[in-house]
């Protein structure tokens, strides 16, 4: 089985077509909190740029991609830092649609 951010990304891809995503595992910086397990794969930090943010409060958009991960919560999943944005938003706070 690969890897859950490979999951995650690809996921993610899929339905929100992302001008830019950087999922990135956080697990090791968890370790002995609650959730987190001896394997890893339970923590998680994601950017997300995406045209299909338009329009949609950051509540919305964070219920889209918990509604998406939701067989990944099933299975371990435990923790989500979540940065969604639009494009315009991306290039407004960050200077670009790069890291």
């Amino acid at each position: 089985m690969e890897p859950r951010a490979a999951r995650i990304d690809a996921l993610l891809r899929q339905h929100l077509a992302p001008a830019l995503i950087r999922v990135q595992d956080d697990s090791q910086q968890h370790a002995g909190h609650a959730g987190a397990r001896p394997g890893g794969e339970t923590h998680y930090s994601v950017l997300l740029v995406a045209e299909s943010f338009h329009g949609q409060t950051r509540i919305a958009r964070s219920r889209a991609v918990h509604a998406l991960l939701e067989p990944e919560f099933q299975a371990g999943l435990h923790a989500l830092a979540l940065t969604l944005r639009t494009p315009e938003e991306h290039v407004r706070i960050a200077g670009g649609l790069t890291e």
